[in-house]
């Protein structure tokens, strides 16, 4: 049996031996045999392809490829930043130069940075004050952003980030 007698016996297209005449409507042996046949520009196409190379087609037949599975679609997705990884600094700054670092991490580096500003404002309030005055001028001018995350007696923390990395207080 054959694969077109196969196929039709499954679409329920099965001829008998006593019907002889051809009736209307779907042929399903002509349909397979125009699919199988190829076309004139196909075969035109074909003949100029061998005649400008001088090329012989292989007489083994090859086997066909195994069949592709479907690509599988998840509503999954990543999101990949600009920069790999973020470094989040905890630093105590005790001077200005301290300062000055965490202005070098938020504009050059582009890395956040959570501040514990609570032995600058006890020990000296003059640092204190130049401290809060850059951090204004960081929000200001660079668009940096500051976030108080705690504010005690021994801890007085803000962090600060860069203008790409969002900070959202959401309660």
């Amino acid at each position: 049996m054959s694969f077109t007698d196969t196929l039709k016996r499954s679409l329920g297209f099965e001829e008998t031996e006593s019907s002889d005449k051809k009736t209307e409507g779907f042929n399903l042996n002509e349909f397979l045999n125009n699919f199988r046949r190829p076309s004139n520009n196909d075969v035109a196409q074909q003949q100029t392809n061998n005649s400008q190379t001088n090329y012989r087609p292989n007489p083994r037949p090859t086997p066909n490829p195994a069949p592709m599975p479907d690509p599988v679609w998840d509503d999954d997705f990543v999101i990949t930043p600009e920069q790999s990884f973020y470094e989040i600094v905890l630093i105590r700054p005790k001077s200005l130069d301290d300062i000055n670092y965490v202005v070098d991490q938020i504009l050059e580096e582009k890395n956040p940075v959570i501040l514990d500003l609570s032995f600058l404002e006890k020990e000296s309030p003059a640092n204190f004050k130049l401290a809060g005055d850059k951090i204004k001028l960081m929000r200001a001018k660079y668009g940096a952003q500051a976030l108080l995350l705690s504010r005690t007696e021994e801890k007085n923390l803000i962090i600060l980030s860069p203008k790409k990395v969002n900070l959202v207080n959401k309660g």
